[in-house]
């Protein structure tokens, strides 16, 4: 955590430009481990939150009487600030890096969740999820930047590492919801709030570690690399990331959000038998995000988005045809293989615009993410006028989208 890489700036109103020191130099320094696991495990305890909103929905539903509409609203408030807003607020951070911004983002989630335990009327309940949201639209664009800051050169592992702890929270937000707010009540979600509050602690040592790594002084422009793709391309391969990450993401959430109740309808099985499944999937999602960044790092991360998105093509097509435990096998295969690729795509699009990595890291995680989710609902939508198999046979395709990777551009050596 002593080994600053600094962080050059135009008197901290130009772009903030992460200087990947030489190949040689990174490797020497090597990852800072503990910045690693620090920004990790504060992932884990955001998303954690993050996922808690929508495991309280039946409790609030109940509670007052909410339909489906007011519901959706909940949702809309959350997924404005979370997701839509972290591009501004990268773009912001890019012009003005903020050390402590993760810390302050964290007490925004911290008061939210107060809030909620304690709402009692469907306006204050539509602020609170706001303030929940607006923490998590302040954490991954900078979080992303200082994972990479704290990589040693190794950027899809430290990509990986981050993302893994995200991939836990939000499978534990559930979890706690049906342990502890389903028994106790709307009021237990303020014992949630501890978590935020242990989660600033970590932000705000993580934040006095970054500071120094901020230095503002003038610079010489960036020269570009002259074997950098041109900005026409560079605009084409970022259209292209984003198609694939929705693609992906857009998988993922088909089953994240309607695999028990296919395995139910087809099979018959137990909701308790269908959460296992569920879970198998999950943890196999969890694995396959996190071997991806190593080995978009080793062979190069234009490969691994080629085999992880179009690699999974068979598997999904395979899986509405399959019997029960066919069925859980593909979809360990197809968690491992599609998942490999969130890490490398995130890093590559960084690779493409190294100036603007709070930006990028924001459109990346909010905006690609968020149209994911609401793909979803509208896949929900086909699933009320159609039938769950028929989704899944359509949702099949969507790895298909991968052979857009054929207009991503060669990146320099150095960035692979």
């Amino acid at each position: 955590m002593n080994k600053p890489v600094v962080v050059s700036e135009e008197t901290l109103t130009e772009p903030v430009v992460v200087a990947d020191v030489t190949p040689a130099a990174a490797k020497a320094a090597g990852p800072a481990y503990i910045v690693l696991a620090g920004i990790s495990f504060s992932h884990f305890l955001n998303d954690t939150m993050q996922s808690l909103i929508a495991s309280v929905y039946p409790i609030l539903k109940d509670t007052y009487a909410l339909d489906f509409a007011q519901i959706g609203m909940i949702t809309l408030a959350f997924q404005f600030t979370a997701s839509l807003l972290q591009p501004v607020v990268g773009h912001y951070t890019d012009k003005k890096a903020q050390p402590y911004s993760l810390a302050i983002g964290m007490a925004s989630t911290f008061f939210g969740l107060l809030l909620l335990s304690a709402a009692h009327q469907y306006l204050v309940i539509l602020v609170a999820a706001a303030l929940v949201g607006l923490g998590s639209a302040v954490f991954h664009p900078e979080s992303a930047r200082i994972a990479r800051l704290a990589s040693g050169g190794r950027y899809g592992f430290a990509q990986s590492v981050f993302q893994l702890g995200g991939s836990f929270g939000t499978s534990m937000g559930p979890v706690l919801a049906a342990l502890i707010v389903v028994p106790f009540g709307q009021g237990s979600i303020a014992w949630f709030s501890s978590i935020a509050f242990l989660a600033i602690l970590v932000l705000w040592r993580i934040g006095r570690w970054y500071a120094p790594q901020i230095k503002a002084k003038k610079t010489a422009t960036v020269q570009a690399h002259p074997d950098a793709p041109s900005s026409r391309r560079v605009a084409v391969a970022l259209l292209v990331l984003v198609a694939l990450l929705f693609s992906k993401q857009l998988y993922v959430s088909s089953l994240s959000s309607y695999y028990i109740f296919y395995l139910i309808d087809r099979f018959g099985v137990s909701t308790q038998a269908a959460q296992i499944y569920l879970f198998i999937f999950l943890a196999a999602n969890a694995v396959g995000a996190f071997v991806g960044g190593p080995l978009g790092d080793r062979f190069g991360r234009k490969i691994v988005i080629w085999i992880s998105i179009l690699g999974a093509l068979p598997f999904t097509l395979a899986l509405p045809y399959a019997g029960l435990v066919a069925s859980a096998v593909l979809s360990v295969v197809i968690g491992l293989i599609i998942s490999s690729t969130t890490s490398s795509i995130i890093v590559f699009a960084q690779e493409l615009v190294p100036h603007r990595f709070g930006m990028i890291s924001g459109v990346f995680f909010g905006v690609a993410f968020g149209i994911g989710g609401l793909g979803a609902a509208v896949l929900g939508e086909l699933a009320d006028h159609t039938s769950i198999e028929f989704v899944y046979q359509v949702c099949a395709w969507l790895p298909a989208i991968g052979l857009l990777a054929v207009f991503l551009p060669k990146l320099p050596r150095h960035a692979r």
